[in-house]
């Protein structure tokens, strides 16, 4: 006789591995954060899916273990207003003086002046307040500002960004909201979605390059370098600079691969002090989104780290079973 669980029994049993992707059907340009409540967030690129028409205005999922996610709703009941036209792209999430701010761009493809804002929130669900433009392309003297990241050195908060027209860092203010002093260079125009950790002494970057966005067809890759400093120079394995466009490739496709364009992640540290690489990435088979968009969904890889540099296994996105993250 055959038997099958009950859905008491279903939701109790544990889970100990996973493929990818483990969020579909997109969360594109993901960010990452454990939050005050236990639970894991991640936020995603302005998109539409399903039966409704109407985009969502970056989306919100959430998760105890990493691997099973569930959508909770959008950061914006609006769209923020400062800018005549624009999509909320590329938000970043982090837990800054007892709030949850989000820094997110505001732009169109094609879009000669789009900018960078920031909203804060007392819940990683939202809804998130908007507090408004930091700059624009045309204000900060940096084309393209998209791709947020924000970083704390020290007590010192900064803003990193930047897509194919050099990537940038600024000095903010205490709270977050506003640029202080002059900006600096951190990587040259191949680069863009920035983002930096730091581990035994050293900040690692890394950055997306090639075609994020053309389905199947999609160049999109992901290369890292490493700096003494916050501030660089930032060197390759093989000793060049980010400002040369260097950088080491540690995830991208070939055409044996499932996916497409793996790239702009995230980094998040389970409970066992393992580093997980989340990124979205494209599956060949089902590229695109109704709308026309490529078909993004989340994507989660582990770190390995060796002789100090960060790879992921095989250099490309797993296909095969993983070993879910340590969790709570």
């Amino acid at each position: 006789m055959l038997t099958g669980c009950s859905p008491e029994e279903e939701q109790t049993k544990e889970t100990t591995s996973f493929n990818n992707p483990v969020y579909e059907p997109v969360l594109a340009d993901p960010s990452i954060i454990k939050a005050e409540d236990g639970s894991y967030y991640a936020y995603g690129t302005e998109d539409a899916w399903g039966d409704d028409s109407e985009t969502k205005l970056v989306p919100i999922s959430r998760s105890t273990n990493l691997i099973d996610w569930e959508f909770v709703g959008e950061a914006f009941e609006e769209k923020p207003d400062w800018k005549a036209a624009g999509d909320i792209w590329a938000p970043d999430i982090q837990f800054y003086n007892d709030q949850y701010m989000l820094y997110y761009s505001l732009s169109l493809w094609g879009d000669l002046n789009p900018g960078i804002g920031v909203a804060v929130s007392d819940t990683p669900a939202g809804p998130f307040q908007d507090k408004g433009k930091m700059f624009t392309s045309e204000e900060i003297g940096v084309a393209n500002s998209i791709d947020p990241f924000f970083y704390v050195e020290g007590d010192v908060p900064y803003l990193v960004w930047g897509s194919f027209h050099g990537i940038y860092g600024i000095e903010l203010s205490q709270d977050g909201v506003t640029t202080v002093g002059e900006k600096f260079q951190l990587a040259g125009e191949d680069y863009e979605a920035p983002y930096i950790i730091e581990r035994d002494g050293f900040y690692y970057f890394f950055g997306s390059k090639g075609s994020c966005c053309e389905g199947e067809d999609s160049t999109y890759h992901l290369a890292i370098a490493r700096s003494e400093s916050f501030k660089g120079p930032y060197v390759d394995r093989e000793g060049k600079t980010l400002l040369d466009n260097g950088g080491t490739t540690i995830l991208s496709s070939d055409e044996d691969s499932k996916f497409a364009g793996p790239g702009h992640n995230s980094i998040i540290t389970d409970e066992a002090g393992e580093d997980w690489l989340v990124y979205h990435a494209i599956e060949k088979t089902d590229p695109l989104l109704w709308t026309g968009a490529s078909r993004r969904p989340l994507m989660i890889d582990p770190i390995v780290w060796e002789d100090s540099w960060p790879l992921i296994e095989g250099g490309q996105p797993s296909e095969e079973q993983l070993k879910v993250p340590v969790t709570d």
